[in-house]
Order: C-alpha cells, then sequence, then structure tokens
C-alpha cells in the first residue's frame, strides 16, 4: 500500500519517535485506518520478537502477533496517550501470549517481560540480534520469500492466508468471506503456512551456523 504525503508527516528527525506515534494513534481515532498500518509496519517485528519469549513456535507467533494488534486496533479509542505507545503495545503483547498460552493449557512464565527488559535483557539475545545490520537483512529476506510462496499460492490457500495473516480476521469470519466451514478454512491456512515454512526453513537452518561464525 502506498503511503499518502499527509501521513508521511514531516522528516523523523523532527520529532521524537513517542510525538510520531502520538500523531498517528489520532489519525486512528479519527477513522484513519491507514495510519495504524504505519504503525504495525513499525512495531511488527518487535512485537514477534516479543511474544517469541513466551511461545516459540513461528505459526504461533504470527497469530499471536496479528490478535495482539486487532486488540490495539479495538482499544485504540481508549489509548489517551499517559504511557508511550509501544508501551501500551507491549503490554497488551505480553497479556495476549499469556492468555495464548493459557487457552492451551500451557502454563505461562510467572514472571512478565517488561519494556526495559525487552529492549535491554542481556541474555534476551533473539531481541537484541535483531537490531543488528545482519539480522535486518534476514528479515528482509524472509519477508520476500514470503512474499513470493504467497504469489505462488492457490487462489484459495492465498486468499485464506492473506485474510488471516494480513488483515488479521478471526476464523470465522474468513469462513463467512469465504462461505465455506472454519474446518476448511483452517485447513488452508495450514496448508498455506507449511508451504512458508519448507521454503524458510533452509533459509533459517542457516542461523545456527551464522551465530557459530560470530563467535
Amino acid at each position: 500500500m502506498a503511503e499518502d504525503e499527509s501521513l508521511q508527516g514531516p522528516a523523523p528527525q523532527d520529532h521524537a519517535p513517542q510525538e510520531l506515534d502520538q500523531a498517528l494513534v489520532v489519525r486512528v481515532q479519527r477513522g484513519d485506518s491507514a495510519a495504524f498500518d504505519l504503525l504495525v509496519r513499525k512495531y511488527q517485528h518487535r512485537i514477534a520478537a516479543l511474544i517469541s519469549r513466551y511461545i516459540h513456535d513461528w505459526s504461533e507467533v504470527q497469530d499471536v502477533a496479528q490478535d495482539t494488534f486487532l486488540r490495539a486496533y479495538r482499544a485504540i479509542g481508549n489509548f489517551r496517550g499517559d504511557a508511550q505507545f509501544y508501551t501500551w503495545l507491549h503490554r497488551i503483547a505480553v497479556n495476549t501470549a499469556k492468555n495464548h498460552l493459557v487457552a492451551h493449557n500451557r502454563r505461562p512464565p510467572t514472571d512478565d517481560i517488561d519494556v526495559s527488559d525487552a529492549e535491554q535483557f542481556d541474555s534476551g539475545i533473539r531481541l537484541r540480534d535483531t537490531d543488528t545490520p545482519e539480522r535486518e537483512l534476514m528479515r528482509q529476506e524472509i519477508e520476500r520469500t514470503v512474499m513470493r510462496v504467497v504469489e505462488r499460492l492457490p487462489e484459495e490457500l492465498r486468499s485464506a492466508i492473506t485474510m488471516r495473516e494480513v488483515d488479521g480476521l478471526s476464523y470465522e469470519e474468513i469462513a463467512q468471506k469465504m462461505d465455506c466451514p472454519i474446518g476448511t478454512v483452517r485447513s488452508r491456512i495450514f496448508r498455506a503456512r507449511e508451504a512458508i515454512d519448507n521454503e524458510l526453513r533452509p533459509l533459517l537452518d542457516t542461523e545456527p551456523k551464522r551465530e557459530r561464525a560470530r563467535s
């Protein structure tokens, strides 16, 4: 989606990050959903990295991240700017991850990961390394690979995975739009994710080798 000039606003150096976030939040509260897309793009990797501290399955992390942003979008009308937007979003992500674990009969950790820990926790290798140039290049390569796989999927799989991962729709909503049972929707999304995972696995398997090379 192309970014409208009115959404881009002044250059980032002219405002603190929290002020830019607040400006986007105000636009969302006024009904500008495209502004929320910008917030998602800005924080999707950090939120996924945070959730992966609680949940280790990639497809589950993606689901919980989508649920986090969906909950944030629904609740953003109550955001008053008393805290930074990311602090507020961080709390939603933590609660969503813990609720997901409970719903799947898994015990969530007793201690929450707070914002300062997520940014500075020394043993949080996965979060710390996401800021390195190498990891940024890896993220970009993963995103390009995912896009290529999705484009090659059969129409019914591509539509289902797009509505789930991009639009953030529930399985029930997707079933209504596709006029098929929820079980069929789950099967299509599972098959799409399986195709994506098969393409990503060789790429992700290079990570331990790179870690050993740096050590």
